[in-house]
């Protein structure tokens, strides 16, 4: 490289033009200035912005209980660069790339500076300090170039790439800037561009790329970006960020230099850094080097508002170099801990930290408050806002740090520093936001937990065999072999017994992570003292994260329980003595199911249901008209989120992203162009949303075409809820089918309804069964239908007219047969004798039809014809109803189960009027369970069985049963 190159970008012009400056130089510029922020529009860009991010090795430098004492020179510091010992004078404010993206971008940090100008104003404190990122993607495209150049890409030239550059920065100048500070910054970009050129040409002849070079080239960014800034916020009158901080601190040039209410310094020129002597890929900063700088600068530079360059610095030789990725972070941390600043408040795209990834968790929320060690342990593991070496520069110097949305910047963010007690750390920091205070209530309420964080794509290398117990030095020849092999070992776990080691490695170095291993351990292998060593791909590590919740019992049970609940199989679990971090393992394609459920089990959203219903007639629709009238106070006395997305009728479907608004949905259904012809494969694909931790469906519906769809939807995660009796009944081999599925996801199956509508007879028996009881006979009235007939049929009526009547009164089926024949009541009889253990068929069932014969054949004989010759037929009727009478006893349609002798039969039976089938009125059911205890006097279930408000009610009450398994919370067990 020419030497002139070098030297080119060892200077370069102050943004006001005239000649190059040296670079033991200053710039700064004194001027006040009002941003232009009027109709200033949120920045629209940021989230395509490309971010420098990259997950650091290591956070070791961040486990720490408080930050270490500080150096007694850098407190005597304070002194000098603040207004007191404390550094209260400066606020350090970080802007990232997008929130730099665009001239709206600009004009909102603006906005934002003289907001926190204004803030800091009125309640008496200091200076801003504002560290900027290159603008959005700007970075990138840099590092971009010198690969282009290096590898003499045919796709584009590397001028191509440097005439974009120019185009996109002129743009902003001539949208931003006023024509005299245009000019200057046009003057200073050609030069920087002429800069690169002479670089990238160098490395197209050479056809290779130092690390020196790329760092030349990469860093113009933050020099265009700030200069952009500092152009844009000294463009103003007596109303800038500068004359409002300079109102209250007073002008600091009184004495000495003249003030300079708004100066950009180039990072250059008091941040030297060197390579780590260490492990580390991060520069670190000489400290008493770079402070000595600054104090000279500040000195000569006295100002009330700094733009500086982030990412950038100087090697102990002044040569121009770069912090790294994130570099921008660490800047700002650095000069935060040079300054001895009151806060870092780092300005990014997002709201703040999240309890977990909100693109997967749609209820997350922000962390109102964090500790140094939450923070580094939530960003280690994948949380993106934060960076954990980065932090490390205020941590040391007990600094707070803030992370706030340029978005939405009255919104509070997220609070971190060292204080564990959120009650305390509220009560003693006066300078946190209202907001942040009251928010930190809802912390509490997290049982010690935090969030949840991943990392995805991990492989696992276990270590297994007998020859391992007890020999010293296994684990140190197994992180020496992955260390050589320039492998990061991510997590570790150990049995007691010390049978086997496992840990777990970035995805894409588990091949080379085995070869390793195998390599260091190739003698103990072939001695059979180790006896393998495996890999096991796609993998993903979830972390529980949370300082307080060493002193919450039962944090890791609860943890289990919600996976287990989700089915969800553990693969490895590691552990801190400390417990603030307790992270699993779990396959990649169960790493959102297992963030889902696992943050809801915590309280940190509400338990989240989604719901599809098949079937809106009579019991669907009131169905979800309960949930519609109950659903506010579930949320918000049980925190249960019942989200029904999908309804279908037998040939049409209605789907919803998030929730049917419940008020309208039957216009909704009916709408034309709203629905979509059923596809019930596609139904339960929505309801099965990846972004919600569970599903249910309800199948509404008497038809028996949904039965070979349990299964498939329980074993793929699906709860069902149904007061349909057809799958239940069917053949023993689709019952077993069915039960077997729940086994695969721990999923639910719910069908109280199934027999007696709302009346608890399914629970009751499940709960005699646990309790150690066993049946010898049930027998019930199970059809409300058929109970109202024979409540109302005397020898002084006909069979028929009460037939008759029914119908119109809308007790029977529109076909009364379909009552009439028994089947329905049969199939009561056959999930009864079931669920007690009795393997029986339908077909085994003696069912006695009270439809004549010649009547019997539904697609010969008419409803019609069925209802006018039904009277021909009453004679026989009459006269078992007078005999029973003359003996002082009713007649009762029943279905009997005979445990002993497994014998399954509905009929019509006798009753004498005292007992109490005999005592049964209108179309109510009654169940009587004789069981060992109750002998002498059977237990008896009596009540509504019949209508669409009590079954629904029924199937509400299986979905509430359903939520407390799941884990919502109730004071009742719900």
């Amino acid at each position: 490289m020419a030497p002139a190159a070098m030297m080119a970008f060892a200077t370069a012009a102050p943004l006001g033009g005239g000649a190059a400056r040296p670079r033991a130089a200053v710039s700064s510029a004194s001027s006040t200035f009002t941003p232009d922020v009027a109709g200033v529009a949120p920045c629209a860009a940021t989230a395509a912005a490309s971010r420098r991010r990259a997950r650091p090795q290591a956070a070791a430098a961040l486990r720490m209980t408080a930050p270490p004492p500080v150096p007694l020179g850098e407190t005597a510091a304070c002194a000098v660069l603040g207004q007191d010992g404390n550094g209260a004078a400066w606020k350090v404010h970080k802007f990232g790339g997008s929130s730099l993206a665009n001239a709206t971008c600009f004009r909102n940090v603006a906005s934002i500076l003289r907001t926190e100008a204004a803030a800091d104003a009125a309640a008496a404190q200091g200076k801003l300090f504002v560290v900027v990122s290159a603008v959005g993607g700007v970075t990138d495209a840099l590092e971009a170039l010198v690969v282009a150049a290096r590898d003499r890409a045919s796709g584009e030239h590397y001028l191509e790439g440097l005439d974009a550059l120019r185009e996109q920065h002129e743009a902003l100048a001539e949208e931003l800037l006023q024509p005299g500070a245009r000019a200057s910054f046009t003057a200073s970009l050609t030069s920087g561009l002429r800069d690169i050129r002479d670089l990238l040409r160098a490395a197209w002849i050479a056809r290779s790329a130092s690390s020196r070079i790329t760092e030349l080239v990469v860093g113009h960014g933050e020099l265009w970006s700030a200069q952009l800034l500092w152009g844009l916020l000294r463009q103003g009158g007596e109303e800038s960020v500068a004359a409002a901080i300079e109102a209250v601190v007073g002008a600091p040039g009184v004495g000495g230099p003249k003030s300079a209410p708004c100066s950009w310094l180039d990072a250059r020129d008091v941040l030297v850094a060197s390579p780590s002597a260490g492990r580390s890929i991060r520069r670190v900063v000489d400290w008493d080097v770079s402070r000595s700088k600054l104090n000279e600068w500040t000195r000569s530079n006295p100002t009330t508002l700094v733009v500086a360059t982030g990412f950038i610095c100087a090697d102990p030789e002044g040569v121009p170099t770069t912090l790294g990725r994130d570099g921008s972070d660490y800047s700002a941390s650095s000069f935060a801990r040079l300054l001895c600043a009151s806060e870092v408040t780092i300005w990014t795209d997002v709201a703040g930290v999240f309890s977990a990834d909100p693109r997967v968790v749609r209820d997350a929320v922000v962390i109102p408050k964090l500790t140094y060690k939450e923070a580094a342990e939530l960003a280690y593991f994948g949380a993106r806002v934060l960076h954990p070496d980065t932090m490390t520069p205020a941590i040391d110097m007990g600094i707070p740090l803030r992370i706030r949305s340029t978005l939405d910047p009255s919104a509070a963010g997220t609070y971190v520093d060292g204080v564990a007690d959120d009650s305390a750390a509220a009560a003693a920091d006066n300078s946190a936001p209202a907001a942040v205070v009251n928010a930190l209530a809802r912390s509490r309420e997290m049982s010690g937990v935090k969030g949840f964080s991943t990392v995805s794509d991990v492989s696992l290398i276990n270590l297994e065999g007998t020859g391992m117990i007890g020999v010293p030095g296994i684990a140190s020849t197994l992180f020496g072999a992955l260390s050589a092999a320039g492998i990061s070992v991510i997590l570790i776990a150990q049995a007691s017994s010390e049978f086997s080691l496992c840990v777990a490695v970035p995805g894409s170095s588990g091949e080379a992570a085995v070869v390793a291993v195998r390599k260091a351990f190739r003698a103990e292998l072939l001695e059979r003292l180790v006896s393998s060593v495996e890999l096991l791909s796609h993998c993903s590590i979830l972390a529980m994260v949370g300082e307080r919740m060493q002193h919450q019992p039962g944090m890791s049970a609860r943890l289990f329980a919600s996976l287990s609940k989700a089915g969800v199989n553990i693969r490895a679990i590691s552990q801190g003595s400390s417990e603030n971090n307790i992270s699993v393992v779990v396959a990649r394609s169960d790493e959102q199911r297992a963030v889902r459920a696992c943050h809801s089990a915590f309280y940190l959203s509400d338990q989240t249901l989604s719901v599809g219903v098949i079937g809106t007639g009579l019991v669907g629709g009131t169905l979800l008209d309960q949930i519609q009238s109950q659903a506010a106070s579930l949320r918000s006395d049980f925190g249960v989120d019942i989200r029904v997305r999908g309804l279908a009728t037998s040939k049409k479907m209605l789907l919803a992203p998030d929730a049917l608004d419940l008020d309208s949905w039957a216009d909704a259904l009916a709408a034309n162009g709203a629905t979509a012809p059923l596809d019930l494969d596609a139904f339960s694909a929505h309801i099965l949303d990846a972004t919600l931790p569970h599903a249910v469906i309800f199948d509404c519906t008497a038809s028996e075409a949904l039965s070979p769809y349990y299964p498939r939807w329980l074993a793929a995660g699906i709860h069902i809820i149904t007061p349909n009796k057809k799958a239940n009944s069917d053949s023993t081999a689709l019952y077993t089918a069915i039960r077997d599925a729940q086994q695969r996801l721990n999923t639910h199956f719910f069908y109280e309804a199934n027999v007696g509508a709302g009346l608890p007879i399914i629970s009751t028996i499940r709960d005699l069964l646990r309790t150690g009881d066993t049946f010898t006979r049930i027998e019930g009235i199970f059809s409300g239908t058929l109970s109202y007939i024979f409540n109302e049929f005397t020898p002084d009526t006909t069979f028929s007219s009460i037939v008759a009547r029914a119908a119109s009164e809308g007790y029977t089926e529109p076909d009364p047969r379909d009552d009439l024949a028994g089947t329905d009541v049969a199939r009561k009889v056959v999930i009864l004798a079931r669920e007690i253990g009795i393997t029986v068929e339908l077909a085994d069932v003696a069912v006695e039809s009270l439809v004549p014969a010649e009547l019997a054949d539904t697609t010969a004989v008419s409803v019609e014809e069925f209802t006018r010759r039904l009277p021909e037929f009453d004679d026989g009727l009459t006269a078992m109803a007078a005999e029973a009478a003359t003996a002082g006893e009713l007649l009762r349609y029943v279905g009997v189960i005979d445990v002993p002798a497994k014998k399954c039969t509905v009929e019509l039976r006798r009753y004498r009027a005292d007992h109490p089938f005999g005592r049964l009125q209108g179309s109510d059911n009654i169940v009587s369970f004789h069981t060992r205890r109750y002998d002498t006097q059977p237990l008896v279930i009596q009540g509504p069985g019949a209508g669409a408000a009590v079954t629904a009610a029924g199937v509400f009450a299986d979905l509430l049963r359903l939520a407390a398994h799941l884990g919502a919370p109730s004071t009742a067990d719900m």
